[in-house]
């Protein structure tokens, strides 16, 4: 049996970016990092050496996460780095991981730039993904685009994942 694809985000769904900046949330860690397509897309803004990003991460989602009964996969502008930054501080192993065909380029149709990827690498497979960015357009275009059973499953990125989150991954793979 093939297991489901479970593509995962890092910034918003386990780094909760958008929470208030005086507070972090309870159980996550601070780190601060500086992943290559960070430095890149930094060195392009401006003259100035790149500033590290600063990431909350919940040790507890690692084995959580791998308790699911999923194929997990990175789908993150973090791609390569999400295996040496993200994945050891939540105990997860190397994963696989999405590479963007245009990394932050404009849709012609207005989707989330990751969509036209996303179908394109499960090709055919279930899955669901996780990402804090994806709208209304984006659910209907994977229903129209891909053949299997998927979930564009959106995390408010003040919150990250949350147990409730845990519960829609596991009731959606048992019904998959």
């Amino acid at each position: 049996m093939t297991l489901p694809l479970l593509l995962l985000d890092v910034d918003g769904p386990l780094n909760p970016y958008a929470a208030p900046k005086a507070r972090r949330p309870d159980g996550y860690d601070t780190y601060r990092m500086l992943p290559a397509w960070w430095a890149d897309r930094q060195a392009h803004r401006s003259d100035t050496q790149a500033k590290p990003l600063r990431v909350w991460l919940n040790p507890a989602h690692g084995p959580e996460l791998l308790a699911l009964p999923y194929e997990l996969v990175w789908a993150t502008t973090w791609m390569a780095d999400a295996n040496t930054h993200i994945g050891p501080h939540i105990g997860l192993p190397e994963l696989p991981y999405i590479r963007w065909t245009d990394l932050f380029g404009a849709d012609p149709d207005g989707l989330h730039w990751k969509t036209r990827d996303v179908v394109a690498w499960a090709d055919g497979r279930p899955f669901v993904w996780v990402d804090d960015e994806l709208g209304p357009q984006d659910d209907e275009w994977i229903a129209a685009h891909h053949p299997g059973p998927a979930l564009a499953l959106h995390i408010n990125p003040r919150l990250g994942l949350r147990e409730g989150d845990f519960a829609t991954l596991r009731e959606w793979a048992a019904a998959a």
